[in-house]
């Protein structure tokens, strides 16, 4: 390889197609307002065997950026029990962003409690199970996996649409009207399937510089676009699934989308640039989202300290009651009821409404809603910390 050499980066040609709405058209897209004709379709390269040259400058940057990961991932990713379990749920939320779908931590939460039926709270709780299934997958990667990756994002919604390579042209821009004005049109349905054999290949290569190829593997599986629907959370799902088997993150779900999200147009720039040969500005970018995801992550990690302290000082139960050992489990389930109690406590109804009680009196728990049957109580100040992560993630550079 020639690390200092830039510029040999394979970038994507274009094929003219036939647009014919009513042969291409199967579902929602719109087919009485779309008008046939010849439009440009993305051709990407093939990547399995391709030389990843990037400038030395670009290494150094990636190179810090790995350390960040790792340095982060060890530092509090067995140290910290309740991280895991707010970062998943970090993680899930800005990838859903950066698709304008968003909900309050409350909700989210509700949602896994089937409490509430907001539905981009569903999508989220949908998301957190595909980060789950990824990083809990131990097999080879395949394409069956990004397939289940896609599925279970789309376990609640549109069953038509899920659990399959896409059968028609899709594109992004433009509108219904057909891919004749759209901003990007990617590869015809019949190139995915090779496409994504190759991608996976590349994904497994181990001459790469691993933050590298997770950029360069995520770039790929955007440009091909493979599904229908949600296209870009299983994409970073896959990118997650990629820094834990290439060894950067090895406990943790660092928010990477956090950064991402909080420059959508540099991320979106980079893609496009990729897709000109230009891995050098897609590496610097992904390493550029991943300070800043770093570095938010450690916001939450100072806010969640001052819980716990906050914590400590509000409360009056005694040490080894129920109250003070459900207190830890808030931290990873923020909305609480009393089956939830008794699970983790292992003591009958009547003492965890108890320790409940207890941590209500003490302003740790409040009563959400009015219900006298299936009551449930929030954590506010845990559901703060989610939201206000979320609110720096959202916050434009």
């Amino acid at each position: 390889m020639s690390p200092n050499v830039t510029g040999d980066w394979p970038g994507a040609s274009y094929e003219e197609r036939q647009w014919d709405p009513a042969l291409d058209v199967r579902d929602s897209f719109g087919p009485h307002r779309a008008s046939p004709g010849p439009y440009r379709a993305t051709v990407p390269p093939l990547i399995a065997q391709a030389e990843v040259s990037l400038s030395s400058a670009v290494q150094a940057i990636a190179i810090d950026a790995t350390a960040e990961l790792v340095r982060f991932d060890a530092e509090f990713g067995r140290r910290d029990p309740a991280l895991p379990s707010l970062l998943l749920h970090a993680e899930a939320a800005a990838s859903s962003a950066i698709e304008r779908v968003t909900s309050p931590a409350i909700s989210v939460i509700l949602a896994e409690l089937d409490d509430v039926r907001d539905p981009s709270a569903s999508q989220i709780i949908s998301h957190i199970r595909a980060l789950d299934f990824a990083l809990g997958y131990v097999g080879p990667l395949s394409q069956d996996f990004v397939v289940q990756i896609q599925r279970t994002l789309m376990a609640t919604t549109r069953p038509e649409r899920r659990g399959r390579w896409r059968d028609q042209q899709v594109w992004i821009g433009g509108g219904a009207l057909g891919p004749q004005r759209a901003s990007f049109v990617p590869p015809h349905q019949s190139r995915v399937a090779e496409l994504m054999a190759d991608l996976l290949q590349f994904a497994t290569r181990t001459d790469i510089p691993s933050l590298a190829q997770v950029a360069i593997a995520h770039a790929q599986y955007e440009t091909i676009h493979p599904f229908l629907e949600v296209n870009g959370r299983t994409g970073r799902v896959f990118m997650q699934s990629m820094l834990r088997r290439t060894d950067i993150t090895r406990s943790l779900v660092v928010p990477v989308s956090a950064g991402l999200l909080q420059d959508t147009a540099a991320y979106f720039d980079a893609l496009t640039k990729y897709r000109a040969g230009r891995v050098d500005a897609l590496v610097e970018a992904f390493s550029t989202a991943v300070f800043t995801a770093v570095a938010n992550a450690r916001e939450l990690v100072d806010d969640l300290v001052a819980i716990r302290e906050a914590r400590e000082a509000r409360a009056t139960s005694r040490q080894g009651s129920g109250a003070r050992r459900l207190m830890p489990v808030l931290e990873t389930r923020p909305v609480m009821t009393s089956r939830i109690a008794v699970e983790h406590l292992g003591v009958t109804a009547p003492n965890a409404q108890l320790a409940i009680d207890r941590l209500t009196e003490d302003g740790i728990l409040v009563q959400h809603g009015e219900s006298r049957r299936n009551r449930v109580w929030v954590a506010p100040d845990v559901l703060e910390v989610l939201d206000a992560f979320a609110e720096r993630a959202r916050r434009r550079r």
